[in-house]
């Protein structure tokens, strides 16, 4: 069985190519998948999640991530606070394939998802965008989208400890990307209206992205949420937007970010335009006009990881073979 840690999986596929291989695996039938997710708030009052997330697109590949979420790591800085693993079967007999790092696939999955959703959504030309939180996870999708767009030349990064922020504009991205001028930022309000993109990372419960900030052309990147509680967007700006998921099946009834909104009856189902299936196979022409405000939830579910897993190991494997 092959096996893969994280250094084996980061950096062997650039982002446009990871899209352009994702895309193409939302071409075929959909995948299966289900979800299990467990939490439990300990004495310091952190709330810790444990996810189990399968996909399987029979006659193919069977795979299933196993996720620790500890938000309390962060104050020890022991460990990380995701950590994960990837197990990938062949899906013509069961037989295990690989072992991989499912954090590495995570950050992967979850930035080559977001970029997707906006290369099929966004506008053409677009030159700046907002990062709101500074997580891990917001360099993976900072690199995604200026991969994926090279005509962005500003970087704004919003965090609620500035200092995040700051740390964040000042690493290993400047030298990534020269051509981008980076910036913490402390008035989300008036970057969020004047930006083409805005990506969000956050584990909030209270709405953060106020639809009233928004100009016209914007394309929104929701990311943060994964819980039935959780949301990043308020109502208004799931009212001012077309709204796009990654797959219906794992946001609509599971994720606070659509579910609160609906229960409420600010929006309904049927107001979800399309999803990538729906988008990569041109049954929906994703986005109408320049001024449109575009809306694209990324839920990860776990068909999903299994593309990225199917993606990587094939890679690893042909670059195995090839130096043999």
């Amino acid at each position: 069985m092959l096996m893969l840690d994280a250094e084996a999986i980061m950096n062997q596929l650039s982002y446009p190519t990871l899209v352009d291989r994702l895309r193409v695996m939302h071409l075929g039938p959909k995948a299966l998948h289900s979800d299990l997710l467990m939490e439990s708030t300990d004495a310091g009052d952190f709330t810790s999640h444990f996810f189990v997330r399968a996909g399987w697109q029979p006659g193919q590949a069977i795979g299933a991530k196993i996720v620790s979420i500890f938000p309390g790591n962060n104050q020890a800085r022991v460990w990380p606070s995701i950590q994960a693993v990837y197990v990938l079967f062949d899906g013509r007999n069961g037989t295990p394939v690989a072992c991989l790092d499912g954090t590495a696939i995570t950050y992967l999955k979850t930035a080559t998802d977001s970029a997707l959703g906006a290369r099929l959504l966004a506008r053409e030309g677009i030159s700046s965008m907002l990062m709101i939180g500074a997580g891990e996870m917001a360099r993976h999708l900072i690199t995604a989208h200026c991969a994926i767009h090279p005509s962005i030349e500003r970087v704004y990064v919003w965090n609620r400890t500035p200092a995040k922020a700051e740390q964040l504009c000042q690493g290993e991205l400047p030298k990534q990307f020269g051509q981008v001028a980076f910036s913490a930022v402390e008035d989300l309000a008036q970057y969020a209206a004047k930006v083409d993109l805005i990506s969000s990372a956050t584990a909030t419960i209270t709405p953060l992205i106020k639809g009233e900030w928004l100009r016209t052309g914007t394309h929104i990147d929701l990311v943060g949420a994964f819980t039935a509680e959780m949301r990043e967007a308020d109502d208004e700006c799931l009212r001012r937007a077309s709204l796009f998921v990654d797959a219906r099946e794992t946001t609509i009834e599971h994720i606070g970010e659509l579910m609160i909104p609906i229960a409420n009856s600010v929006i309904n189902a049927d107001d979800i335009r399309a999803d990538l299936a729906d988008l990569c196979q041109n049954r929906h022409p994703g986005r109408s006009s320049a001024d449109e405000i575009t809306l694209y939830k990324n839920g990860g579910g776990g068909h999903l990881d299994l593309m990225l897993a199917r993606i990587m190991v094939k890679h690893c494997q042909s670059k195995q073979d090839q130096e043999l």
